[in-house]
């Protein structure tokens, strides 16, 4: 996004407002945008920060809603990389309202369109974020041993076990049930069995979770 468009730039400041702890200001602020806005690309960004703070659910929806129709009506690069995002929001705003099957409808939208938005921390929060809706909404089916391993990242957590948290969390976090995620996960935890830098119990349970995503655990 250009920084001197005037939308973005009172979005911006909005954002900043609300960092400091000044959530009123920053309502008018974004107000201040959509009245500013004069195109849909404008009005897109717009919708999408005044969505951030309404009182109620169905309020939310609305201007997610608005947020995802005009980023259509735009239809070229500009918004692109938003998509997985608008649909994020779109299928929160839905699962606040209790309605699952079109909140997981809007997950499966937001992972299909994954690959658009630009690569750095946002993106993988996103798809974090994705991953444990697809996950809530039974999008998806648990992935076998699963539970296991959240159980074996809390102990690595709690003793400070940063290097292999390091490789097993993003794949885990961030798997959205498909054939490449688990080969994606189980490199990841054949990499830290491979490295044998944990005690003796986490190696037997690394090596018990390699053979249930059908990897091959490292051999002694």
């Amino acid at each position: 996004m250009n920084p001197d468009d005037p939308v973005v730039r009172l979005c911006a400041q909005g954002m900043q407002a609300e960092a400091e702890g000044r959530p009123d200001a920053a309502r008018d602020l974004f107000h201040r945008a959509w009245e500013t806005a004069d195109d849909d690309y404008q009005a897109c960004i717009a919708a999408h920060y005044l969505a951030r703070h309404r009182p109620t659910p169905e309020e939310a929806l609305h201007w997610n809603r608005e947020c995802l129709r005009r980023a259509d009506r735009v239809g070229d690069e500009r918004v692109a990389g938003f998509y997985a995002s608008l649909h994020l929001n779109m299928a929160k705003a839905h699962r606040d309202l209790g309605e699952a099957d079109r909140a997981r409808e809007h997950f499966e939208q937001a992972a299909a369109r994954l690959p658009e938005a630009p690569p750095g921390q946002y993106s993988d929060w996103l798809r974090y974020a994705v991953a444990d809706g697809l996950r809530s909404t039974g999008a998806v089916p648990p992935r076998p041993g699963r539970p296991a391993l959240e159980a074996l990242t809390a102990r690595l957590g709690e003793r400070g076990e940063l290097r292999a948290l390091a490789l097993i969390l993003p794949a885990l976090l961030g798997d959205l049930g498909t054939e490449e995620d688990r080969v994606r996960l189980a490199a990841a935890l054949h990499m830290v069995h491979a490295a044998r830098m944990l005690p003796e119990a986490d190696q037997a349970a690394l090596e018990k979770a390699l053979h249930t995503l059908g990897g091959t655990a490292a051999a002694a």
